[in-house]
């Protein structure tokens, strides 16, 4: 079977450029109107994608210069994604919680609850969260360290996927005649005992219809290509250039195959930030209006959160970026490509902010469809890609753009399908079912 290309579409409100809410045509409040959800939902669906993600943080953003940034009101992943679920019929639907600020009973229950609800299409996008803000809203003084963090969140990993096999497939009998309900010697309760946890189950949901949700995860650090191998089924990465994200694919698939996994057990999507019109021209004017609306103290914010949560105030804009130590409450793997992006082409803070304005680190696309598919296919088939999630500048209409644009382009050159050809995620992405041991 010829390998095609796996699309996610990554959705965040307005858009994922800095400035795209304040554009007329963009709805500022989308982001808490679900039938602009539903809508953009729906719209992934009709062009085939795997699935559709949204991000998360249990922190509202209001440092300085947060005022002039959009996403400080942002509906719960795990209360929208049932919403949507109901709303398409094949696409897959993952969310984002971190394990730092939450339980992992919950988190199994939730997700689990997600799979049944969607006839198998649920995602978790696992995270040990890089907002320190979050610390106190969860009663700590600060932020867990890098090291504490990834170390929480492989047991948070064991707990619950333990609590997703509490029960066989065939457990829950319901047999009417004999008044059995399930098949007690199916039962298997972890009672987990760890460094962090203490967890008892079993989980009170049957098993899902995909075994276990699709385990997703975004860390490119050293400790996040570790757990990524042993435990990740998709890694959403960040990366700037086709040299990097080749090395990020061939060292990660070989971590995989190094844990005793097969290599295709594990797919690599970069994210994509994507601005396309029929012509370069058109293209490149979308992209100038977008950067003439990024307000100085927006891109500071950004810049400041992005680089690990340091306090930036002061700076100046049309500076090189001063030396900064090595994040603890940060994402270091974006600290470090953003530091690298600063160096290499020898920018300004001010052409720092502007040049992550859209993608934020990851990789950038502003041309046609012919020009982006390009770039697709080359990452696709020269070991830097399995898929990509895509990154709209703008919602709904940079990805109206795209699925108009370059989908067609992409099915024209046999890369990507015409329709669905299973039913969950997992059928989307080829990834086993999950085998419960006995």
């Amino acid at each position: 079977m010829k390998r095609e290309m796996h699309l996610g579409a990554f959705l965040m409100e307005t858009g994922h450029h800095l400035a795209a809410w304040r554009l007329d045509e963009v709805q500022a409040d989308a982001g808490l109107d679900i039938h602009a959800w539903i809508r953009l939902a729906q719209l992934a669906e009709a062009a085939c994608f795997d699935a559709l993600f949204v991000a998360d943080s249990v922190a509202a953003n209001t440092g300085p210069g947060a005022d002039r940034v959009a996403r400080a009101d942002r509906l719960d992943p795990l209360t929208l994604l049932p919403a949507l679920a109901v709303a398409t019929q094949r696409i897959g639907l993952i969310g984002t919680a971190t394990t730092s600020y939450n339980e992992p009973y919950h988190l199994a229950r939730k997700f689990a609850s997600l799979d049944h609800i969607s006839g198998g299409r649920a995602g978790w996008n696992l995270v040990t969260t890089d907002n320190a803000a979050e610390a106190g809203n969860f009663g700590r003084a600060e932020h867990y360290s890098h090291v504490d963090r990834y170390a929480r969140a492989e047991e948070f990993h064991r707990v619950v996927t333990a609590l997703w096999d509490s029960w066989d497939d065939a457990s829950f009998v319901r047999d009417k005649r004999s008044g059995q309900y399930y098949d007690a010697a199916t039962l298997r309760t972890p009672l987990h005992r760890g460094e962090h946890f203490c967890v008892d189950g079993p989980l009170n949901v049957a098993r899902t219809p995909q075994g276990w949700p699709v385990v997703v995860q975004a860390g490119s650090s050293e400790r996040g290509r570790e757990l990524a191998a042993r435990t990740a089924e998709v890694v959403f990465t960040a990366q700037a250039s086709f040299e990097t994200a080749q090395a990020f694919y061939r060292d990660l698939k070989q971590r995989v195959v190094a844990a005793g996994r097969d290599s295709d057990s594990l797919k690599i999507m970069p994210g994509l930030s994507v601005i396309v019109a029929p012509t370069l021209e058109e293209a490149r004017s979308r992209e100038a209006q977008l950067q003439a609306l990024v307000h100085p103290e927006a891109g500071l914010a950004l810049l400041a959160r992005m680089i690990g949560n340091f306090d930036l105030g002061g700076v100046e804009l049309d500076a090189p970026l001063p030396d900064l130590p090595m994040t603890d409450s940060g994402q270091r793997s974006r600290q470090q490509l953003l530091t690298s992006i600063a160096g290499n082409e020898r920018l300004t803070v001010r052409q720092l902010y502007l040049r992550i304005a859209g993608g934020r680190g990851h990789f950038t696309l502003v041309g046609t469809p012919q020009s982006v598919a390009d770039a697709m296919q080359h990452w696709f088939e020269n070991g830097a890609a399995d898929g990509f999630n895509i990154m709209a500048a703008d919602l709904p209409g940079g990805l109206e753009r795209f699925c108009e644009l370059v989908v067609p382009e992409l099915r024209r050159r046999g890369l990507f399908r015409t329709t669905y050809q299973g039913k969950t995620l997992r059928d989307h992405l080829g990834l086993q079912r999950p085998v419960r041991e006995r």
